[in-house]
């Protein structure tokens, strides 16, 4: 799904036009950017959390010039859901399997 797709359901179920749904959007990601550019996470309840990990400084290695190379300790940003999120998720996909495949039958 993309988020052309994502808009179009979300204007679908709520009856909000698709112009107010995507500045909503934009708004809320660029929320998030911005939040964890400054180091802070954000929790919403049932359905995740976004937040910085740290990664430690390293030696890396350029192959083609053979030479090492210092990475510096930086933060990478990451989502974790929720224990109802990923519990609803792997249900649908039982769901999914317990269904027969029309491809499988001949």
């Amino acid at each position: 799904m993309r988020k052309a797709d994502l808009v179009n359901q979300i204007s679908e179920k709520t009856g909000i036009p698709k112009v107010d749904v995507l500045v909503t959007l934009e708004t809320m990601f660029k929320q998030v950017k911005e939040t964890l550019a400054q180091g802070e996470n954000i929790y919403i309840r049932g359905f995740g959390s976004f937040i910085t990990k740290k990664r430690a400084a390293k030696i890396g290695r350029n192959i083609k010039k053979n030479v090492a190379v210092h990475i510096p300790e930086h933060y990478i940003p990451a989502f974790k859901p929720a224990k109802e999120f990923v519990a609803e998720v792997k249900k649908l996909q039982s769901v999914k399997a317990d269904q027969p495949n029309p491809d499988e039958e001949m």
